[in-house]
């Protein structure tokens, strides 16, 4: 997502300039490369000397000082970002962004910066509560730079409330939604995730072991890029991507629900959920008793959601998931036909890193017209970007 992206990092003098040093691992891992540019104030907080291992790049610290071609800092560093993050963004540095002033190097290199600019507020409860503060913030927002709101928790200064700096996966994946193609745009998307629940009694209850990883991921990248994204999941311990809709839901007639009343207002839906197949024929309201004698539980089927969205889904597009242990490809392209389904993306259990739990996977993508994409191994929000953009192929192919 940030290959070869330049991303030049302002550091301010806050406690939160700690977090600085993640941040740019965070950024590193991803591809970018990264500089870094520290007031005096944060290098109380936190060495150049660290914050330069990390990028494997300059930290540059002072106004005057050329860089290794001869280039003045704050023009040169101006030219070269792709993006500026100001991470933390002390109420100082937001003051004199607003007013254009360029005291130091960071303020101005900001004067000849034409890049777009991520701040992220950092401070005391009462100074990010303070109308000068806000005022600033709303004007910098008016000229086109990305606020990233604070954080609420546990201050520094011993105080509870706003202005804690978001961490650096949030950050992240700021910076990555910033940087993504927005070829989802007015796009409405519907995602199933997490698996089922069907309780047998007040404590019991028949389930799979999905954890949602992959249909938060396809939630995740799909609003990246730009589309408008709900995502109806079973209990899982995921938090929801930010600007998606998260409905949550215990078990499969509940998850239907979900769907089917979503269904006129979306344009693709993605069904990842492992939804149980069956659930018990009869819920105990007590708890059911350990006994000497042998418990049968019947079980009777629960409505096929996948099968219900096809019987109506129009012109929508329909993605459909199959895990498998056996006959992958045959099982697959049965379930893509039977269910009418545009793409099905296929799992085999069997494969080291596919399946539930993992933070990777290994996928097959079969269509309609006989097309089958092998994907190696790699991370689920990887995977959840090729799904996305054979998503797109078939909106351009279909507009």
């Amino acid at each position: 997502m940030l290959s070869e992206k330049r991303i030049l990092l302002g550091v301010t003098g806050g406690i939160a300039a700690y977090k600085a040093a993640e941040l740019i691992r965070s950024f590193v891992k991803a591809g970018a490369r990264v500089r870094v540019v520290m007031t005096e104030s944060a290098c109380r907080f936190i060495t150049p000397m660290t914050l330069g291992t990390l990028s494997g790049g300059e930290v540059y610290t002072d106004t005057f000082e050329t860089t290794r071609d001869g280039e003045i800092p704050h023009i040169d560093l101006a030219y070269w970002a792709d993006l500026v993050v100001v991470a933390p963004a002390t109420a100082n540095i937001l003051g004199k962004i607003a007013g254009g002033m360029g005291d130091d190097l960071l303020s101005t290199t900001m004067l000849a910066v034409t890049a777009p600019v991520l701040l992220c507020p950092a401070m005391n409860s009462n100074m990010y509560a303070n109308p000068a503060v806000q005022a600033n913030i709303k004007k910098l927002a008016d000229r086109g730079c990305r606020i990233l709101d604070a954080d609420s928790g546990d201050l520094a200064c011993r105080t509870t409330g706003p202005g804690r700096l978001p961490s650096p996966e949030d950050i992240l994946e700021v910076v990555e939604t910033m940087f993504a193609k927005k070829d989802l745009a007015g796009v409405r998307v519907l995602v199933t995730a997490g698996p089922t629940q069907e309780p047998l009694d007040p404590v019991r209850f028949i389930t799979n072991h999905s954890s949602g990883k992959m249909g938060f991921a396809l939630a995740q990248a799909a609003r990246r890029r730009g589309a408008d994204v709900t995502l109806v999941s079973g209990p899982v311990s995921l938090d929801a991507p930010p600007g998606v809709e998260l409905v949550p839901v215990q078990d499969a007639r509940s998850m239907r629900d979900a769907v089917m009343n979503r269904l006129a207002g979306s344009d693709v839906i993605i069904k990842a959920a492992a939804v149980s197949d069956y659930r018990p024929s009869e819920t105990s309201l007590s708890k059911i008793k350990k006994s000497d004698e042998t418990l049968t539980v019947t079980l009777e089927r629960n409505p096929d959601i996948l099968a219900s969205v096809g019987e109506e889904k129009g012109n929508r597009i329909l993605v459909g998931f199959a895990m498998e242990t056996e006959d992958l490809v045959e099982n697959a392209q049965r379930k893509l036909s039977s269910k009418n389904l545009d793409l099905i993306v296929a799992n085999d259990l069997g494969e080291p890193g596919a399946g539930f739990r993992h933070d990777t996977n290994v996928v097959r993508i079969l269509d309609r017209e006989g097309g089958d994409e092998t994907l190696p191994l790699m991370e689920k929000k990887e995977v959840a970007e090729r799904i996305i953009d054979r998503i797109v192929a078939l909106l351009e192919k279909r507009a």
